[in-house]
């Protein structure tokens, strides 16, 4: 290691000031958003749409600014994945912050020795992480100490070369956040254009009322100019009702423990996110001990334990998963568009979830899935809508493979620029061709 580096103690730079031990009786009123576990993301980010507002007493250093940094000092996941985590408030974030009593604001003392972000990057090496687990305390919820956590201790290059080596994890970082919201952007254009031609029926009702569809004229004219009553109320002329199995099926590939590749990749519920069709995590199937179901990529995952998750994805890959969760794909690759449609819409996770049984643990399945009503339209229209979302679904999933990419570099370089064994002239005209 370079001998400009210096050795200090997390305290020596840093405090932690804990949180606000909050009281349930003035959450989600008037006030700041709270930050704590339920915002922390495994990977250093913050959840602000899950931040709870609290209008009860806050100290002055409870307070959080963006651009400034907490750390998580407990967790109850099994694998400690959330303790010890550091994570950035975001530059842009608009409003009053405040962490609760779960995690700690890192409030820089030492701005001389230390940068904020590159203390961040420190934070999340694994050696950092190891330490955090290794002097927790507790068995059903683990916590670690402010004077633990503020003991540890870590070699600082000079602040030049925090901010350089900063600037280097930072641009992954910000290449794979850039992913991350075109993507969101690609499923709002995608769920956009299906409510408006399956749910609203803009175009019908537009040529209903003399006006401009505002589409090319080959595609208008799939459209019909009028309604017509039925049992589901009224829909476009010459369309039919029918139900989701009629153009959706659920092909039940199950597989043992035993006939799958350890290497072949895994996708669990805890692996789908919430309100997003963007799969981007995945195991791989060493050591599962139950039966899985074969999916295909492209093919739709419906979480049906506890439907009203609502976690719906798009497979990036071919892979195993779990048996609570249906395979769903369409019956002809024209009515893919469609079928993703429905499954991934609130309606349909909402008709999933009322026909669910069970009460602490409530269960869909694909036969209540597949009785779900649907206006059908011509097969014409359905390939029409389709050949406009899949580029959208296909750009998607690139995104996701290029942002593991990315991730898999960051993960690589981290522990080793902020060590000292690798140096920043080492890897940053390497990283500007990547990102």
């Amino acid at each position: 290691m370079a001998t400009e580096w210096r050795e200090f103690r997390l305290g020596d730079i840093a405090h932690l000031r804990k949180g606000v031990s909050y009281q349930g009786a003035y959450l989600d009123r008037p006030g700041p958003r709270l930050l704590g576990l339920g915002t922390v993301t495994p990977g250093g980010g913050i959840k602000l749409d899950d931040a709870r507002t609290y209008s009860g007493p806050i100290r002055a250093w409870q307070y959080i600014a963006p651009g400034e940094m907490l750390i998580a000092l407990t967790d109850i996941t099994q694998d400690g994945r959330i303790l010890g985590s550091p994570a950035l408030v975001p530059a842009s974030a608009e409003g009053l912050f405040a962490v609760t009593h779960h995690v700690a604001r890192v409030e820089l003392t030492a701005p001389d020795k230390a940068d904020t972000r590159f203390l961040f990057y420190l934070l999340q090496a694994p050696v950092a992480r190891a330490y955090m687990r290794g002097v927790a305390t507790g068995t059903t919820v683990r916590a670690v100490s402010v004077a633990d956590a503020e003991a540890y201790k870590a070699s600082l290059p000079p602040l030049d070369e925090q901010r350089a080596i900063a600037h280097i994890l930072g641009t992954l970082d910000d290449k794979i956040e850039l992913n991350r919201r075109m993507s969101e952007t690609l499923e709002a254009i995608a769920r956009a254009l299906f409510k408006s031609w399956f749910v609203d029926f803009d175009p019908v009702r537009a040529k209903s009322e003399g006006r401009d569809p505002g589409l090319p004229q080959p595609l208008a004219d799939l459209f019909p100019d009028s309604f017509e009553d039925s049992e589901l109320g009224e829909i476009p002329k010459g369309w039919r009702v029918g139900e989701l199995g009629d153009v959706a099926d659920h092909p039940r590939r199950g597989v043992q423990p035993n006939e799958i590749e350890p290497s072949t990749p895994y996708i669990a519920l805890e692996h789908m996110p919430r309100h997003s069709i963007t799969l981007r995590a995945w195991e791989i199937a060493d050591g599962v001990v139950s039966n899985k179901f074969v999916f295909r990529r492209g093919e739709v995952l419906f979480g049906k334990l506890r439907p009203y998750f609502h976690k719906v994805g798009v497979a990036p890959i071919d892979g195993v998963c779990s048996t609570d969760i249906a395979v769903v794909k369409p019956r002809q690759e024209d009515w893919f568009g469609f079928v993703l449609g429905h499954v991934s819409s609130e309606a349909f996770v909402e008709y999933a979830n009322a026909g669910s049984t069970g009460t602490k643990m409530p269960r869909t399945g694909w036969g209540d899935m597949a009785r779900y009503p649907v206006a059908l339209p011509p097969e014409l229209l359905a390939r029409a809508f389709d050949a406009r979302v899949r580029p959208l679904v296909t750009r998607l999933v690139a995104g996701i493979h290029e942002g593991r990419t990315l991730a898999a570099l960051r993960d690589t370089l981290l522990p080793k620029l902020v060590s000292g064994e690798l140096r920043v002239k080492d890897v940053e005209h390497f990283v500007s061709e990547v990102a």
